[in-house]
This record gives C-alpha cells, sequence and structure tokens, in this order.
C-alpha cells in the first residue's frame, strides 16, 4: 500500500470510531478491551494521534512520550477526538515525502511509518468500538489486514519487548488462507521472535484463516479463525502478544 492509501484509510477510521463511539456512549463497556469504557479508547486513542502528530508536524528527531489524558466525557470527549484526528490526517497530508522525524517502527521513510502505524492504531480501535455499541461493523479490506499482519509479526515483535517467547526453540505458522503468498514463520525462542514472509519448513503450530479475521485475532480482537498443531503456542500468543503503552 501506499502512503496516501494509509492515510485515506486512517480518515476513514478515525471518522467510523467517531461514529461509533457517539452512538454507543462514552459509558459503554468495550467488549474487546474488558477494562475499558469508550471514553478510555476514545482518551487512549486521541493521545496516540496527537502524540503521533507532534513528531511529524514538528520534525521531532527523538523519542518523546505522549501526553496526559484529557479529564472530559460525552460530547465534549468526542469533539477533542474529532479535532486530533482531523490533526493527525492534515499533519500526514501536508507533510513532505522525506521529512525526518523519530519513527515507532522501521519503514522506507517516517511519513511511511506513521501513516501506516496510525492507520491500523485506528482501524483496530475502531472495531472496538463498534463492539462497544454492537450491531454490524465496517469491513476491513483484505490486503489492509495482511498488512496490518506483517506489520505485528515483523514489526512490533521484532522488537526487544515482545514478551512472545519460549525456552526452547518453537515454530508457529502463520497463514491467511484467502490470499497468495500471505503467509509467515515466526521463529520463537528465549530471544524476540524472528519472523520471515515464508511458510519454509515445519511448524509446531500453524493459525490460519481468513486475513481479516487473522489480522483481528492477533491483536486479540477475536478467537483464532484455525490452530492446527500444538494449541499451547497459540495460548501463549493470546497470554503474551499484548502491545501495552508506555
Amino acid at each position: 500500500m501506499e502512503t496516501a492509501d494509509f492515510i485515506d484509510t486512517l480518515d476513514r477510521e478515525g471518522r467510523l470510531l467517531a461514529t461509533a463511539a457517539a452512538e454507543a456512549g462514552t459509558g459503554a463497556k468495550v467488549p474487546t478491551c474488558p477494562e475499558w469504557q469508550v471514553r478510555d479508547l476514545l482518551r487512549h486513542t486521541g493521545m496516540v494521534h496527537r502524540w503521533a502528530t507532534a513528531f511529524v508536524a514538528e520534525a521531532r528527531t527523538s523519542y518523546r512520550p505522549g501526553g496526559e489524558l484529557p479529564d472530559l466525557d460525552g460530547e465534549d470527549l468526542l469533539t477533542w477526538f474529532r479535532a486530533g484526528h482531523r490533526r493527525l490526517v492534515g499533519a500526514l497530508t501536508a507533510a513532505p515525502a522525506d521529512v525526518q522525524c523519530w519513527q515507532v517502527l522501521p519503514a522506507p521513510s517516517p511519513l511511511a511509518c506513521w501513516a501506516r502505524r496510525q492507520a491500523h492504531e485506528t482501524t483496530v480501535h475502531r472495531v472496538d468500538a463498534e463492539a462497544a455499541r454492537g450491531g454490524t461493523g465496517a469491513q476491513i479490506a483484505p490486503g489492509f489486514a495482511v498488512d496490518g499482519i506483517d506489520e505485528l509479526l515483523r514489526g512490533f515483535h521484532a522488537r526487544r519487548r515482545s514478551a512472545v517467547r519460549t525456552e526452547a526453540p518453537r515454530v508457529l505458522r502463520v497463514r491467511a488462507t484467502d490470499r497468495d503468498d500471505a503467509v509467515w514463520t515466526v521463529r520463537l525462542s528465549a530471544e524476540p521472535p524472528v519472523t520471515e514472509r515464508d511458510d519454509a519448513g515445519a511448524a509446531d503450530c500453524e493459525i490460519a484463516g481468513p486475513a481479516v479475521q487473522l489480522y483481528l485475532s492477533l491483536w486479540n480482537r477475536r478467537p483464532f479463525p484455525e490452530v492446527g498443531g500444538d494449541s499451547a503456542l497459540a495460548g501463549l500468543w493470546r497470554e503474551k502478544s499484548g502491545i501495552v503503552w508506555s
């Protein structure tokens, strides 16, 4: 996907998130994040949008932590969220392609990194808002889901902070059954996972299913579609793979 495609997705997903949150009400529980109510979801995602905006718009070249969560609720909180989302979309759209700033994950450029990361951040949390509201959710494009799986496996869980580890070497395979060449081999050990985009060699466990279902299940928003082999590795993923904000 091109950077412009990610920005378009971010724009759409943020508006869908706000609509679902308004319809659910800020006091509604979020089934996909049981410790949260919708107000927590809006505060968190709105803070992350502002955090990302500052790196791009101000060309910040070193890491800075996110800001404090606002003491807002109801319509005021929704207005705050929408304003921050619009600023993020505007900053990414206006930024030069070669903008230099700190980036959270490896990517061809900082701009590509932030557009991609915020598109997926906002999509996953849009799903959370729709879970709180109930009813039918908006669709996710399978190609976008494949990209999100790749970002999660080869981006987030390649970092030292990944807790998905095993004492002895094990192999987890992830396979999107509705897309060609959407297969990942995740080599687990006492070190951070090492993931390749292939299906080389035997695997101890395979998690498989349509790309969108697989994407949401790896982000712990849905059950795994299919698990073959040693299901303890799927359980390990469910227990240890959560991405914690800090």
